[in-house]
């Protein structure tokens, strides 16, 4: 992914010459330019479509990337916050008529889709499945990520990606995240009384931690729950954007028990500014750099550093996306506390995640990586 995005972000640099591109995120791009022209806006737009109308051949794998593009247009004076936010809520609108056919239009399009997530709350169709973390050197669950699954009655499993990140731009998440919330606890006091007490890690949405209407309604459903042991999952990002409201949100859920993490450190934009101020105790590597380290001569080293910088400001590093044990094996000589993908579990519905706690699964990816080190250690010394 990181590879496709490369080729992608110099094609588009050499398509607008006259514009700044740079990777707003995992699959995001900005744009920004100055013109006086009020028809370079759709010949900007044209010219990125061309750029990426072609295949991209990356080794033996050719990509066709499908192109969602928004823009707004601004004054010089305008703050660059509003202008990015304008863009932002554009880019959400044309995501969420992409992803749903049967959704046209654009000034409507953001509450339709809002009002069909409103109707799958109300009538069930929403689920969460729990995909676990386990400690490398313990070989113990001790928390899992909540995932948000869609049942549709006609589509079957709408998949997260066609209406979670369209949701996000369009800063429609509220409800969504209050029922995760309360499903969570339901969901963990259920786990609980079958022996298995694991806090459970939510995603939160990047506009939530500045609405402080939200982040009262949230606080006011845990501590209803003295029981519930949570924690939420945010991205620097999120925080970046509007820092002091975010940090003194996360202060107050930290005051009521909910552990802060990192999440997908390393996809966008990183800030050790605010890194230090965040009351964080886990960081999350993002999977672009796990996925890669047997292959790559870079990304161990950045991997590495990441660990030694999170354990220097006392949080236990979590890589996700781990899928070998090759990978897994790695991370733990590096010193990783935590690990997280397919190669341990999928993401799995309460009932099966209950089996796999019980049947103790978790526990033959870790010994195979131990017995693994073992052996290798001992060939190293007859070296």
């Amino acid at each position: 992914m990181r590879r496709l995005m490369g080729v992608l972000l110099e094609r588009l640099a050499a398509s607008v010459p006259d514009a700044t591109v740079v990777l707003a995120g995992r699959d995001v791009f900005e744009v920004d330019f100055l013109t006086a022209r009020p028809d370079a806006l759709a010949q900007v737009v044209a010219e990125c479509r061309a750029a990426c109308a072609n295949a991209v051949h990356i080794e033996k794998i050719s990509c066709l990337p499908k192109l969602v593009i928004s823009g707004v247009i601004g004054r010089p004076e305008d703050d660059a916050t509003g202008l990015i936010e304008r863009a932002e809520a554009a880019l959400a609108e044309a995501e969420l008529a992409a992803a749903i056919p049967d959704v046209v239009g654009t000034g409507e399009t953001a509450d339709s889709v809002v009002a069909e997530l409103d109707g799958a709350l109300d009538r069930g169709e929403m689920v969460l499945h729990y995909q676990p973390k386990v400690h490398i050197r313990r070989q113990a669950i001790d928390c899992i990520e909540a995932l948000v699954r869609w049942e549709h009655p006609e589509r079957g499993l709408v998949p997260p990606g066609d209406f979670i990140p369209a949701t996000e731009r369009a800063m429609r998440m509220e409800r969504l995240t209050l029922w995760t919330i309360a499903q969570a606890i339901v969901d963990q006091r259920a786990l609980r009384a079958q022996g298995h007490d694991l806090r459970i890690f939510i995603n939160m949405s990047g506009h939530l931690l500045a609405d402080a209407d939200f982040v009262r309604l949230a606080c006011a459903a845990i501590v209803a729950a003295p029981d519930a042991r949570l924690g939420f999952e945010v991205t620097e990002t999120s925080v970046i954007r509007d820092p002091d409201a975010a940090i003194a949100h996360l202060r107050d859920f930290d005051r009521i028990g909910v552990r802060i993490s990192i999440d997908d450190y390393g996809a966008g934009l990183s800030s050790l500014a605010y890194l230090k101020q965040l009351p964080a105790c886990e960081l999350k590597i993002d999977k672009l750099f796990v996925t890669q380290l047997t292959s790559s001569n870079r990304d161990p080293l950045i991997v590495r550093s990441t660990i030694d910088l999170a354990h220097a400001l006392d949080m236990e590093v979590v890589a996700e996306g781990v899928e070998t044990q090759a990978a897994l094996a790695l991370l733990s000589v590096m010193g990783c506390d935590m690990a997280q993908g397919y190669f341990i579990s999928p993401p799995l519905a309460p009932a099966p995640l209950a089996a796999f706690l019980a049947a103790e699964q978790h526990r033959q990816a870790t010994q195979d990586v131990r017995g693994s080190f073992t052996r290798r250690a001992a060939g190293w010394k007859r070296g």
